[in-house]
């Protein structure tokens, strides 16, 4: 039996990354809250109704990798994680707020 080879993020085109993004509930709403200025992953998980830690964790994972999210850690005690939008990441929300007026 043949296995499937794995895309990897960076073979993947433009398009096939927005539609992983835009496909997914989650990534949406975690850009979106993370555009309003909701950056720690344990603020996000409370504001995001029904993700879960390891969803949440996965969309992380794979928002900055797709260079929409970036990721700082502080050396701290206990250790700190903030994520940010990227100039992609700022633009796509932009989008996604767009299509919400439409919506309206």
């Amino acid at each position: 039996m043949q296995q499937a080879k794995k895309i990897s993020a960076k073979s993947r085109s433009s398009y096939q990354k927005l539609e992983d993004v835009i496909g997914c509930k989650w990534s949406v709403s975690v850009l979106t809250n993370v555009g309003k200025g909701i950056n720690r992953p344990g603020e996000l998980e409370r504001s995001i109704e029904g993700i879960s830690t390891k969803v949440l964790s996965e969309r992380f994972r794979k928002l900055v990798e797709y260079d929409l999210l970036e990721k700082q850690t502080y050396n701290e005690l206990p250790p700190r994680t903030e994520y940010s939008l990227t100039e992609k990441g700022k633009k796509l929300v932009e989008i996604i707020a767009q299509i919400h007026v439409l919506d309206e």
